[in-house]
């Protein structure tokens, strides 16, 4: 089926569905007053998860996350404004650039050591019942507590068909699962403000920062023992330590004390340099077939938004890392040039076209039957598709984008006019 169909039978599938809203919502609105409306299934997807393994997601049907979205815009203005101001994930006006912003400012007061606490599994192991009990602190309508724990109980359709019930958990995937958590979590935010620790916390990953080592382990023990006995929840051991910062991955940045200036850099953590260079072999793959435009199209695209979540917060530590994958990616091109271009010879004469010696090209290209990876990255190739060619095809360059970025613009300067 061509995509044209597919599009065709897309719209006539949304206007049936918003012809028939109409009906649809009033039924909804009388099922909730009256206490009847019955949430449906979840089904369960599984994702990739960046560090390893897999991560479980509960998507509801369109008509539930409606519901689901109605019941956040009226729990969120009882429980947004007196979460703790070190509480940054899934809120409006807070971001991972706010995070680590408050993480620089704790570094940047003589706190050198993180305790990082990960929470295991931490949305599938949400107690129910300690749940509830937070939301009925500031929740008087009893037909919404229920509704909120039908949603909870909701049964689950796994990916094989096989349906299961859920005890335990908020199901992460719709609307109102962030807004739970936050309320969960709350409760530990305010035991480490009130015992007068430094922390940042982003959804289910915790910071706690300290000036020694010592007091870090002091710490960690004593939260660890309040997250799993009074919160019901468990710490991912193998996750969680004692560290330096510059050896923890935060919302995907790390941050580090220059031993020089003391100045505190903030650049990408080694998850992220590896979740990146692993991207870009998939975007310029050496048997790339069409034409070099399109790859760096694609390219461009998903540059440009890895660079406005980056660029924002990483000091200029992070420029080093950003030319060196400038070159990579340039590389990486050259060889599916140097691929696409097949025989030697045309190489050759490709290369001297484009202004490279015709002695060096001949030798280098024939010396050693050097492979196409290796030959990459040599002089001639090096002169003939350098910075300028690719610009001029239009790449993007994280480098000069950052430093753009970043630019201090002096203010004008004011001249008075002598009489």
């Amino acid at each position: 089926m061509s995509d044209g169909t597919n599009d065709r039978n897309f719209r006539k599938a949304l206007h049936l569905a918003l012809a028939q809203l109409g009906e649809l919502l009033p039924v909804v609105h009388r099922r909730l007053l009256d206490g009847t409306y019955r949430p449906g299934m979840i089904r369960r997807v599984w994702i990739p998860k960046p560090g390893g393994g897999q991560r479980g997601l509960g998507i509801p049907d369109v008509v539930d996350r409606w519901v689901q979205q109605a019941v956040y815009r009226v729990l969120s203005p009882h429980w947004e404004p007196t979460f703790h101001p070190s509480s940054h994930g899934f809120r409006p006006g807070r971001s991972c650039h706010t995070a680590i912003a408050e993480a620089k400012t704790y570094l940047e007061d003589g706190c050198d050591w993180v305790v990082d606490l990960d929470l295991e599994k931490f949305f599938d192991r949400v107690h129910h019942q300690r749940l509830v009990a937070r939301l009925e602190t500031k929740v008087t309508d009893r037909r919404l507590i229920v509704l909120i724990q039908r949603m909870l109980k909701a049964k689950v359709v796994m990916p094989d068909g096989v349906v299961a019930s859920t005890d335990e958990g908020v199901p992460q995937g719709g609307p109102l699962s962030p807004l739970l958590s936050n309320i969960v979590l709350d409760e530990l935010d305010r035991e480490l403000a009130r015992r007068g620790y430094r922390f940042v916390r982003y959804a289910d990953d915790a910071n706690i920062y300290v000036r020694s080592e010592r007091a870090g382990h002091r710490v960690r023990a004593s939260v660890v023992r309040f997250i799993e006995k009074q919160l019901r929840l468990t710490v991912n051991q193998t996750k969680s330590a004692v560290a330096r910062p510059e050896e923890r991955h935060f919302v995907g940045f790390s941050l580090r004390r220059n031993p020089e200036d003391g100045m505190v850099e903030v650049f990408l953590s080694k998850r992220s340099k590896e979740r990146i260079d692993a991207r870009i072999r998939e975007l310029t793959p050496r048997a790339w077939g069409q034409s070099l435009r399109g790859c760096i199209a694609t390219l461009n695209t998903y540059l440009r938004g890895w660079l406005n979540f980056f660029g924002t917060s990483c000091t200029d530590a992070v420029v080093r890392t950003l030319h060196n994958l400038d070159a990579h990616i340039r590389r990486r091109l050259r060889a599916a040039l140097l691929r696409q271009w097949k025989r030697r010879r045309f190489i050759a004469r490709r290369l001297i076209r484009m202004g490279a010696r015709a002695s060096t090209v001949w030798r280098v290209v024939y010396e050693g039957r050097k492979a196409l990876w290796a030959l990459s990255h040599c002089g001639p190739v090096d002169y003939a598709l350098d910075k300028r060619y690719f610009a001029a095809q239009g790449l993007l360059s994280l480098e000069h984008e950052y430093r753009e970025m970043h630019r201090v613009v002096a203010p004008v300067q004011l001249t008075l006019a002598l009489e």
